[in-house]
């Protein structure tokens, strides 16, 4: 969900990035910015700068003087991926153990509940949303404003790897439930738990990714 109050730039990027991630917009194929001003009803100059952050993010390239396209997805770069996301996502879940604030509680509850109710949640789309939302929070909660960049940009590049073979991985809600132990860990302030429930979904989330290769 786009927050209305974000900046032109901000919304920009959130647009194009789930278009990106969700292959709504196909590996290889060019981004028209007068297409996108017109869609989101903005002038080039948020739509450029979202572009940049994108092509940071590693989802667009962009050839100067020329055009921008959305990144292809290189499967073989999943293992690098995956290495340094298990080492991210460890270390932000053992920070967020440590530094859960009480204000951050309800929220920890909330996705504890929704979790609680996922066996009648059926569509991907709404297991990948209650995903992302945990791995948000926890990027959040964590305290810390490099790491939660870091996280998020390496979330989003292995998100678009699981969309790309969704129709064929098995266990996206077993995936997703997998999150209750990590939250539970993270309330009792349990930072060596968290780190190793973490580090394990990384891994297991790579290793459902190579069953279907």
């Amino acid at each position: 969900m786009i927050p209305a109050s974000a900046p032109l730039a901000e919304k920009a990027y959130l647009h194009l990035r789930h278009r990106i991630v969700t292959l709504e917009m196909l590996p290889g194929s060019p981004i028209a910015e007068d297409e996108v001003m017109q869609e989101l009803g903005m002038s080039r100059t948020p739509i450029r700068e979202a572009i940049i952050r994108l092509a940071k993010d590693g989802l667009v390239t962009v050839i100067p003087r020329r055009q921008t396209l959305v990144s292809e997805v290189r499967i073989g770069h999943l293992a690098e991926i995956s290495e340094l996301r298990a080492e991210l996502e460890a270390f932000a879940a053992g920070l967020a153990a440590e530094r859960l604030a009480p204000d951050g509680a309800p929220e920890l509850r909330g996705l504890l509940d929704e979790l609680d109710q996922l066996e009648q949640l059926g569509d991907h789309a709404t297991l990948i949303e209650l995903d992302r939302r945990v791995h948000h929070f926890v990027h959040r909660t964590c305290r810390n404003s490099f790491l939660r960049e870091d996280g998020s940009r390496y979330y989003y590049l292995s998100l678009r790897i699981w969309f790309l073979v969704l129709d064929r991985v098995a266990r996206l809600g077993e995936a997703v439930q997998e999150h209750r132990e990590l939250l539970l860990a993270i309330e009792a302030g349990d930072a060596p738990a968290a780190r190793e429930v973490a580090r394990r979904h990384v891994a297991e989330f790579e290793k459902s990714i190579r069953q279907v290769l």
